[in-house]
């Protein structure tokens, strides 16, 4: 709908009342006058092909358009209509900087009250400038247009029209067969790309074709406009017998079926093999690799002798693979699979004429050509254009955005979306009936284009995503350094080639936390299943940390912040202003006065409404029961429910006799019911519509019992009540009635609603209602807890201005007290051009003016104001404002429910569908699904983002820990020629074994405190940081890696081998040949008792790590509180522990499983070296998380908190 024809705030009756209507005229309305007797508007819209000439976009004028010589490459078309003196330029044009947001506009003072701004600025720019446009002719038109690359919403790629153009030298649109609107024209070069240049490109070149650039352009279409006479010719169909069976079967073979082409699904086979080369995959596929080798060449070289350690410890690392990318490909799965079920179906049928019979036939044969018909409950089978209808309503939410039901009429308009005769695909029709013809089918409908592009698209990518990214090459980087270091010392040492591979295996399997993924997926499906059990389902997994890294959410505002339920909200009786109670059925009507007027006024509520409870809805509370009728007279029937008790028995009593519906001409509905009188029969004429309509028409007015006449007092009074619910953003009716005479209605008239016979003047009017789709009780104090945890909230709604506003205060997202320019402008009584921006914090940004900003002048208005809402917003501005919130650095959150929406979800970096109301298109792009359509769960999904990056930090640095302990046996092994206190199976056994519970045990660790009271983590701020990668190797691992080499001592020393002894004893130690080696006690030992005691030593070490593992886990609870303060209230990690110690005790003492995990039983003190190291680190790591939380911002804060 055009800004122009938009009202000060929202005053839509129930059956539609249009837009515009006010009790006070609007200051830019014109006046006729004897210079100018009929005022025009004329709307001209233009696209310039570059970008040099800045010419405001939309100029308001007075005087003739100057010739348009400046403006060579122009493309115009004129519309008009004896309503308003001005002249509006719309189009791509680049503009002049205004105070307000560098950007000039000209609407109506009701929408955003600039016009005398826009108005002076255009004029003096025009003045300076001397630059203006004319109307160019038809074939100028089609010649200046075939210049633009505009992106016309058209059929596959690359392929020939459906219908051409009879006459190629036509210049009329109408003379033109149809085309379905041309590809989109990118590459005017006839050259073709170097091979080697195709061979480097990363992408395919048709990725290019749609760009977020293409989904910013409008909806191009033409069918709505075209004759209908030249329509029927293009479409070659005859509107009264419609398409024939074989014409339809040949359509459908040349054009294919009437459905969506589905995304190219990757192959399930190649989705898992992709899991088994991310991650540490790599990196252990080559151990494997090498172990094979190795085993290889030593069964080779000796082959009556020779170790299976390399090939146990291959089928190990490939088991490792092979555990790791089938779990993570599973938990993927599954969350496609939970997808599926929310899937709704398309349209399955359709009513289409052919061969002059209504037929019933699958939707997905329905043709170009068909005629279509359409009823109440039906879903549109395509875009259809309608020929004529009977109070049809759609329910166009999904594309527009639009709340309520919107009425269709044979009328047309140049916006597409907003011109009455055309109904889209997959919308609803919710009343009434129509017939149409259909223009576009599948994927060229406006349906098909949205999720065409949404699927070309490129997804941001998760913050856990990039954190594990950077931690996984990290890892690899510092594991094949010191491989490759392990090598090269080893041959500069003299070791062979062989023995240097082997050694770096070790260091590399030493290095890597081959379980940490797998902890990593568990911990986010656990946190995911919570989140469920709180309406908030997750459908990536990743998904969990990015919502608490979420900076900026851009919320819908109905069906998210609101109920999607309207409801009675205020109502003006009697001279009382009542506010209604929307949430308790209880509380409902409470403040209403107990008068007779009162009680006429909810008569005429019930009797004036032509909405109806559906079937089998008595059990439940009224504001639950599903109802048949349009949103506005389902609220009026739900209040005057829950008053009277039983409307349906009143309406009964009060039969109907005559109807008038409401039309947009008269903006009222009246009908005559029968009552009683004194026990006489009677007629009673009601009424409701816009107010200022029922006022004009009423003589007196309803005031306490008493009827009164109508004056310059109560006029006075009502356009003060009329005006105050209109200022909230509510939709305000008017309610009248008249007791019609007996002697001039006896009993038995026959009324004529054609031409009616009974008064619609001299009423008596009653009062007035107004309703709201009320915010949800939970949003107020969601959007107080966002604003506490410095994530702002921005409104970005297809709704009224005025309306966004007033919910954008009851919810907080436009504070108490803050004030907008227009609200500045309005107290102090001046112009809001002379009003600063930098004076308010909270701006209100209409859809008009957000289509001509630049980016830089979006970025200035997300950068000034703290508070926004976005207003009148179309589909393809979402996705702007997303941009440019994520230009300024933000993580960004988007919710939405349509069609329209799912560009602006999959581009966000994490996209909220509505699982209620959302389309299948939003729910496919999105990333978390909202089951219950709560704002207010948004909240929960980022504390529990929030909690899951601290509980990650800490399962890092608890698995990070171990890597010292592992790494340091290999290294004094080969630096100091010591036996190995640890082999490489244990390592791994310490990796997948003991740490892998006790990490997922942090799933289930609450918050330390409040931390949605925190500010959102930087982006600077990593997973794993230099201070985690200190806590966990220099402080926590170096301490273990002592205690376990003390315990290591201790085991020799109790054998006979003192510490000093086992420095340079190794190549003796592994001597096979040796049997009478000596210890320090000269007792000899033989291989087969050294051996077993290496078993024994590696028990020990590997018991030693799990000791000091129990204090690890306990202490990594917390990041600055005690952990006397926390407490051991994680059943899940007692658990945890237990489990740790019982696997350690099976692996060491179970005879053969501990042979084949190269251990031995040990002796029960050798438990006990480690205890001392591990309660140092517990009063260590107390001590630093004192200075931490006493000293802020201090070293130790700087340095040491991870």
């Amino acid at each position: 709908m055009s800004s122009l024809n938009q009202p000060p705030f929202a005053t839509d009756d129930i059956s539609g009342v249009q837009d515009g209507q006010s009790p006070i005229r609007p200051q830019s309305d014109p006046i006729p006058s004897p210079q100018n007797p009929h005022p025009i508007s004329a709307s001209v819209g233009c696209q310039v092909e570059d970008d040099a000439f800045p010419i405001p976009t939309t100029s308001t004028l007075d005087r003739d358009p100057l010739p348009s010589s400046s403006l060579p490459h122009a493309h115009f078309h004129v519309d008009v209509e004896e309503k308003q003196p001005t002249v509006q330029l719309h189009g791509i044009l680049r503009k002049t900087p205004s105070s307000k947001f560098g950007s000039q506009y000209s609407v109506r003072d009701g929408e955003m009250g600039a016009s005398q701004q826009s108005l002076h600025a255009s004029q003096q720019l025009f003045a300076d400038k001397s630059r203006a446009a004319s109307v160019l002719s038809e074939t100028a038109k089609k010649r200046a247009g075939s210049r633009l690359a505009l992106f016309h919403l058209g059929g596959k790629d690359h392929e020939e029209h459906a219908y051409a153009p009879s006459d190629a030298g036509s210049s009329s649109i109408h003379d033109v067969k149809h085309t379905s609107f041309g590809p989109l024209i990118l590459d005017h070069s006839d050259t073709e790309d170097s091979w080697w240049r195709r061979c480097l490109s990363k992408k395919k070149s048709v990725t290019r074709s749609f760009t977020v650039e293409e989904l910013k352009k409008d909806l191009t279409m033409t069918e709505h406009l075209t004759p209908l006479d030249n329509l029927y010719a293009q479409l070659d169909v005859n509107p009264q017998t419609g398409v024939s069976e074989e014409e339809a079967s040949a359509r459908l073979l040349r054009d294919g079926k009437n459905i969506l082409t589905p995304p190219k699904k990757v192959p399930e086979i190649v989705k898992l093999l992709g899991e088994f080369v991310g991650g540490f995959s790599p990196l252990l596929e080559i151990g494997a690799l090498l172990c094979f080798i190795a085993f290889g060449i030593q069964a080779g070289t000796s082959p009556d002798d020779f170790p299976y350690d390399n090939l146990y410890l291959a089928i190990v690392l490939i088991v490792v693979v092979l555990i790791t990318g089938g779990f993570l490909y599973a938990q993927k799965a599954k969350s496609e699979r939970i997808m599926e079920g929310f899937k709704k179906m398309l349209p399955q049928s359709a009513t289409v004429l052919r061969n002059g019979k209504l037929i019933e036939i699958a939707a997905e044969n329905v043709v170009l050509g068909d005629i279509v018909e359409v009823r109440a409950g039906d879903r549109i089978p395509a875009d259809i254009r309608i020929l004529e209808c009977k109070t049809l309503k759609v329910d166009n939410s999904s594309l527009t955005g639009e709340s309520e039901p919107q009425s269709r009429s044979p009328e047309s308009s140049e916006d597409p979306l907003a011109s009455k005769n055309l109904v889209f695909y997959t919308c609803n029709a919710v009343e009434g009936w129509g017939r149409g013809i259909v223009v576009k089918r599948g994927d060229n409908t406006v349906m098909g284009r949205i999720a065409k592009l949404t699927t070309r698209l490129d997804t941001s990518e998760t913050t856990i995503a990039r954190e594990m990214r950077y931690f996984v090459i990290l890892i690899c980087v510092l594991a094949l350094t010191m491989g490759v270091l392990c090598i090269a010392v080893a041959l500069a040492l003299g070791y062979g080639g062989f023995y240097a591979v082997i050694l770096a295996i070790g260091l590399v399997v030493a290095n890597v936390p081959e379980g940490i993924i797998i902890t990593v997926t568990v911990m986010l499906t656990l946190t995911a299943k919570r989140m469920a059990k709180k309406n908030c389902l997750i459908k990536n997994l990743e998904a969990v940390e990015t919502l608490g890294a979420c900076s900026v959410i851009c919320s819908d505002k109905t069906g998210t912040l609101t109920q999607n339920r309207m409801t009675v909200a205020h109502a003006w009786v009697d001279d009382l202003v009542a506010t209604i109670d929307t949430a308790s059925e209880d509380l409902t009507g409470k403040e209403l006065p107990d008068t007779t007027t009162c009680k006429a006024l909810l008569n005429v509520a019930i009797l004036c409404n032509r909405a109806t409870f559906k079937d089998d809805q008595r059990h439940k509370p009224v504001y639950s029961r599903d109802c048949k009728g349009d949103a506005s007279e389902t609220a009026i029937l739900k209040f005057t429910e829950i008053l009277t008790g039983d409307t349906m028995a009143a309406r009964q009593q009060h039969k109907a006799v005559a109807e008038i519906p409401f039309n947009s001409t008269m903006k009222f509905q009246v009908s005559v019911h029968e009552t009683l009188v004194e026990g006489k029969k009677r007629y009673l004429l009601v009424m409701k519509g816009a107010p200022e309509r029922i006022w004009d028409r009423c003589a007196t007015i309803g005031v306490n019992g008493e009827t009164e006449a109508k004056n310059a007092f109560w006029t006075e009074k009502f356009n003060e009540a009329y005006l105050d619910l209109g200022s909230r953003g509510e939709r305000v009716l008017g309610f009248c009635d008249y007791l019609l005479p007996e002697e001039e209605f006896p009993a038995g008239t026959v009324f004529d609603c054609e031409n009616p016979n009974f008064p619609l003047e001299n009423l008596r009017f009653l009062g007035l209602l107004s309703l709201v789709d009320p915010p949800r009780a939970a949003v107020p104090d969601a959007v107080a807890k966002c604003r506490s945890a410095g994530v702002q909230v921005i409104m970005v709604t297809g709704d009224h201005p005025v309306t966004a506003k007033a919910i954008a205060r009851s919810v907080g997202i436009i504070s108490e007290g803050t004030e907008t320019v227009e609200d500045v402008a309005r107290r102090r009584g001046i112009p809001v051009a002379e009003v600063d921006p930098a004076e308010v914090r909270a701006v209100v940004v209409h859809g008009s003016e957000l289509r001509e900003m630049r980016d830089e002048e979006v970025d200035a208005v997300l950068m000034n104001h703290a508070e926004i809402v976005f207003a009148r917003t179309s589909p393809h501005q979402k996705l702007i404002i997303v941009e440019a919130c994520q230009r300024a650095g933000a993580v960004v959150g988007v919710t939405g429910d349509g069609v329209n929406d799912s560009p602006a979800l999959k581009k966000a970096n994490i996209g909220i569908a509505m699982g209620i109301t959302g389309s299948d298109v939003s729910k496919q792009a999105a990333d978390i699904v909202l089951l219950d359509d709560n704002f207010a769960s948004i909240v929960i999904g980022i504390e529990e983002g929030r909690l899951i990056f601290d509980n990650l930090k800490k399962t890092i640095c608890y698995t990070m820990m171990s890597n010292i302990p592992e790494i340091a046996p290999v290294v004094l092994y080969f630096l100091a020629s010591v036996p190995l206190g640890l082999t490489t199976i244990p390592m791994l056994l310490v990796c997948l074994g003991t740490d892998m519970v006790p990490s997922i045990s942090m799933a289930h660790e609450t918050a330390e405190a409040d931390i949605m009271k925190l500010p959102p983590r930087s982006g600077d701020e990593r997973l794993v940081s230099a201070q985690l990668m200190h806590c966990c190797y220099l402080q926590a691992g170096m301490i273990c890696a002592v205690g376990a080499f003390f315990t290591y001592f201790v085991v020799f020393g109790e054998m006979g081998f003192r510490p000093w002894m086992l420095i340079n004893l190794r190549d003796d130690w592994e001597n096979g040949a040796n049997n009478d080696l000596a210890d320090s006690y000269g007792q000899e030992w033989t291989f087969a008792q050294r051996m077993l005691l290496q078993k024994k030593v590696d028990s020990a070490f590997f018991a030693s790590i799990v000791v000091f593992q129990w204090i690890d886990i306990i202490c990594r609870k917390v990041r600055r509180k005690s952990v006397l303060q926390k407490g051991m209230s994680n059943w899940f990690m007692d658990f945890a522990i237990l489990f740790e110690t019982v696997v350690t005790v099976f692996c060491i003492y179970v005879p053969y499983l501990n042979y084949a995990l190269t251990l031995a039983p040990i002796r029960f003190v050798w438990w006990l070296p480690m205890l001392p190291f591990a309660l140092f680190f517990f009063a260590f790591d107390e001590l630093r998380r004192y200075a931490i939380r006493h000293f802020p911002d201090g070293w130790m804060d700087r340095n040491f908190y991870m």
